[in-house]
């Protein structure tokens, strides 16, 4: 493939590595680039001398990642390979042997796509900013060969204490025997699910475990709302407890009630974040701007210090390591534990659920009420050939209802009646993206129709 700085950036993105196999990633560009990436983290202070290396369960999985392998060794540092496992068991490896690491998925992405998501020691993020710039301009340009000794490569089964681990960041002692519905979309989790609830006095009831990168029930992303109909199904016929649906990487969870209905990321990030703070009277808890205003609300009526951030990992990553908050979470169902060296898990965020569930006897939806304080929209987008002018046409229609207008990401406008919505535009895409809160579905229903009118026109 040949190689300009416009194919590569078209494939080294924002926060990770991804692109179609054989049309734009292969092995040559992944060898280079585990080369360049060697020689950053090598060559930083805090020299690193070994890289963990895991895979996803689809078939250019395995050759890709040990094409990286080899570009890393090449630079004279060590790799263990980690074979078969989700993002946040990458994570977990990272933090485990204090070493960086590179995960091959494309998490929710056709069977066609692959990927690599990379870290430093300890979990930590490697973004446009701190590396994946100069990891491209070295892949566009050649990177430099290592006169010393080659690295040498070993293997690790970290499943049993990555499982372990997690549980034991999350008191269980009080939960009763429950049936738990669990939908991994033919992706990770069912890796890591039997490996982490097993031990757990759970009635597993598994949908789609057999790892197979092509999807063949369904999309492996809960986010849309498509992807639960299966496990919303399959909890009301099984009567369980509770229904997990986990992305491609499994480093994203969705929750389904008893009844079959979606729990909102938000709730659950409220329920996280009292359980944190029964543990650290007056933390900090994340929120990105568009998680519900439940969950600040929540927080500080806890005695908590509620931080809000931008959409994104990277945000929310670099904000929990600046103030040391214990826990984070967004309206995408990614949440961040400082427990966890600051990384995302969706399986730990499971294991709050689960516990909060099961050391009481109210059905999810009862306990789950509690953190549900208004109605949402959800993310809609629309495309449009001018963003900012439509943005500019929504606030002009709105000036009169105005409270305030915050413009952390996009614009955020308050309204009249303890309502809000946020219009950004997306950085890949020539798409507006709308949320709307209010106190009653009606009022959204209203707010969403009369902006889409807007924003459409």
């Amino acid at each position: 493939m040949g190689r300009t700085a416009e194919s590569v950036a078209a494939i080294i993105k924002a926060y990770d590595v991804r692109g179609v196999v054989g049309e734009q990633i292969d092995e040559d560009f992944v060898r280079d680039v585990g080369a360049s990436f060697a020689r950053l983290v090598r060559d930083e202070a805090g020299a690193a001398t070994t890289v963990v290396i895991g895979y996803d369960m689809r078939a250019s999985s395995p050759t890709l990642s040990s094409a990286f392998g080899d570009g890393v060794l090449a630079q004279g540092l060590d790799v263990v390979y980690i074979g078969l496992a989700s993002t946040d068991e990458l994570y977990f490896a990272s933090g485990l042997l204090n070493c960086p690491g590179a995960m091959f998925t494309a998490s929710h992405n056709p069977a066609k796509y692959n990927g690599i998501k990379m870290c430093r020691a300890g979990a930590k993020p490697v973004g446009q900013d701190t590396g994946l710039a100069v990891i491209s301009a070295e892949v566009v340009s050649g990177v430099p060969a290592y006169d010393g000794p080659a690295g040498t490569a070993s293997t690790k089964d970290v499943l049993e204490e990555y499982a372990s681990y997690l549980r034991g960041l999350v008191d269980l002692a009080a939960l009763r025997p429950m049936k738990v519905a669990v939908d991994a979309g033919n992706g990770m989790g069912g890796h890591t699910a039997p490996a982490v609830f097993g031990p757990m006095p759970l009635e597993v009831l598994p949908l789609y475990f057999e790892l197979d990168g092509t999807f063949p029930n369904h999309e492996a992303n809960p986010l849309d709302p498509a992807n639960l109909v299966d496990l919303q199904a399959y909890v009301r016929e099984t009567g369980a407890d509770i229904g997990l649906a986990f992305d491609g990487d499994a480093d994203r969870c969705f929750v389904v009630d008893e009844k079959g209905d979606p729990v909102s990321p938000s709730a659950v990030t409220a329920l996280v974040a009292k359980r944190e703070l029964a543990k650290e009277p007056g933390a900090s808890i994340i929120h990105n701007l568009i998680t519900s205003r439940a969950v600040p609300e929540l927080v500080e009526e806890l005695g908590g210090v509620a931080i809000r951030t931008r959409v994104g990992h990277s945000f929310i990553k670099q904000e929990m390591a600046e103030t040391g908050a214990v826990f984070g979470g967004e309206h995408s169902a990614h949440y961040y534990f400082r427990d966890f060296w600051g990384a995302d898990s969706g399986m730990l965020a499971a294991l709050h659920v689960l516990a909060a569930l099961g050391e009481q006897d109210r059905p999810l939806s009862e306990l789950m009420a509690e953190y549900t304080r208004y109605a949402a929209s959800g993310e809609i987008n629309s495309t449009v050939a001018d963003a900012a002018d439509r943005t500019a046409a929504v606030l002009a229609a709105f000036a009169d209802r105005t409270d305030s207008v915050d413009r952390l990401d996009g614009v955020t406008v308050s309204l009249e009646g303890n309502a809000w919505f946020n219009l950004r535009a997306s950085n890949t895409e020539p798409l507006l993206r709308l949320n709307v809160e209010a106190p009653t579905s009606a009022d959204v229903d209203a707010l969403v129709n009369e902006i889409l009118a807007i924003v459409r026109a």
